[in-house]
């Protein structure tokens, strides 16, 4: 079986009353799982590396929604700026930058969330409550006019302490909160809260979010080849 029929049903039916988004993480898996979950109906689809998706967006030529949820360089922006539909990974100015950049050169505007910071784990991505506040009114955010930031994204500390993972989607959560009765240039707006993978996503929906990241409860376990 390609893909967790009956998983996948389940989590449809969870997700309904928090009227939440499935990005369904496909990174390592096969263009024929995909195709098979997209007939299923699944529109949305998170990979973390930029030449996989590359190469599985060439050999599906879908209307699937591409999700880039990896740590993105600015050297990669140029490959995945046309190909995604949502960026998650932003972490700073300089790729906002190269985003807009990027973006004008291929004729759209680049939908993209800002990454935080809110694990323990120094191994993740994201910047600092303080240092999203300084980028949000930041006075070249407005001149970035072919970049629109949708929202936030999080990943929560990987343990199996549930008070310590509720409490940093919480901390997001409540910032989100704060940013959304700010006002903000045009290029932003607070639609998006992306936080919860297969490990945490009902902490996280129970905290407010509204797109979580799931791929092994859909597709089994990641199988690495060296």
């Amino acid at each position: 079986m390609l893909y967790n029929q009956k998983r996948y049903q389940e989590l449809l039916t969870e997700l309904k009353p928090y009227k939440a988004t499935l990005v369904a993480v496909s990174k390592t898996k096969s263009v024929e799982a995909i195709r098979a979950l997209r007939e299923a109906g699944q529109d949305d689809f998170g990979e973390n590396y930029v030449q996989e998706l590359s190469g599985k967006a060439r050999a599906l030529n879908d209307d699937i929604r591409w999700h880039y949820i990896g740590h993105l360089q600015s050297n990669k922006v140029k490959t995945i700026v046309p190909i995604s539909h949502l960026i998650h990974s932003v972490h700073s100015l300089k790729l906002l930058k190269e985003l807009n950049k990027q973006g004008e050169k291929a004729g759209r505007t680049v939908s993209c969330l800002l990454q935080a910071f809110i694990a323990s784990e120094e191994t993740k991505f994201g910047m600092t409550f303080d240092e999203m506040d300084e980028l949000l009114h930041h006075s070249e955010i407005s001149r970035l006019k072919n970049i629109s930031i949708k929202g936030l994204m999080g990943m929560a500390s990987n343990c199996d302490d549930t008070r310590k993972i509720n409490a940093e989607f919480l901390s997001l959560k409540n910032f989100f909160e704060e940013k959304k009765k700010e006002n903000m240039p045009d290029t932003v707006s607070f639609e998006i809260l992306s936080m919860g993978m297969t490990g945490d996503y009902r902490i996280a929906l129970d905290q407010g979010s509204t797109m979580v990241r799931i791929g092994s409860a859909i597709f089994g376990e990641r199988k690495y080849t060296s």
